[in-house]
């Protein structure tokens, strides 16, 4: 009887143990699956921050691009008026 039961005794520890490794196997498993999807979510919030990185510079570069126009507007402008304000050139100077 003494042999049974301690045959039964390293039976129940080795179920223990091997149930004690699949569980642990189970964790492994799940932390990585874990891992796996937070390094995707860092990926995919990582991506939205440099497309709204992209979409901000395309929009500065548009706003620079706008006050370039409208420099260059406001100085034909100018150059405009400055030629409206000088007086014809006579005959004689257009003969020299």
């Amino acid at each position: 009887m003494n042999t049974l039961k301690a045959f039964s005794e390293k039976e129940h520890a080795y179920h223990a143990y091997q149930a004690r490794q699949e569980y642990l196997r189970e964790q492994q498993s799940i932390q990585r699956e874990f891992d796996d999807l937070r390094a995707e979510v860092e990926q995919a919030r990582a991506d939205a921050e440099q497309e709204r990185a992209a979409k901000a510079q395309a929009q500065a570069d548009t706003e620079q691009e706008r006050a370039a126009k409208n420099e260059a507007l406001a100085e034909i402008e100018r150059l405009k008026r400055l030629l409206a304000d000088q007086p014809e050139p006579s005959d004689l100077e257009t003969r020299l």
